[in-house]
């Protein structure tokens, strides 16, 4: 037990680059990859169930149309992500195009919010 203590002391120690380098020669070592390694392992830690679905926390805003109220939408989006009218303009008109992306839950849901009472739709991926 005291030699994987010390083996995991020394890993810790490794840079990103090192450790890297070395899942790579471990994969082309034993002819398996390090990811396929955890989806093995997994579900069985589960106990068999299903492994738990992690929660998104980066979404991108999409405006997916107008909703025939052009001008308001425009403003909004201008409003949103502080482009000059003829970018908000083509945004808009180029739906579906993104207004934000990788933004939080909270962000993302108050853009769709003002999106919306402008008159437009909005999806969030």
């Amino acid at each position: 037990m005291a030699d994987i203590k010390a083996l995991v002391e020394e890993l810790s120690k490794l840079t990103v680059l090192e450790a890297a380098e070395l899942a790579k020669a471990l994969e082309e070592e034993w002819g398996v990859s390090a990811a396929a390694a955890v989806a093995v392992a997994g579900p069985a830690a589960g106990g068999g169930d299903a492994a738990p679905v992690e929660e998104k926390d980066e979404f991108d805003v999409i405006l997916t149309g107008d909703g025939g109220k052009k001008i308001q939408v425009i403003k909004e989006v201008r409003a949103i992500t502080g482009l000059g009218l003829t970018e908000a303009k083509a945004l808009v008109e180029g739906a579906p195009k993104a207004v934000k992306e990788g933004v939080n839950k909270a962000e993302a849901e108050e853009i769709k919010k003002k999106i919306e009472e402008a008159g437009g739709t909005v999806e969030l991926k």
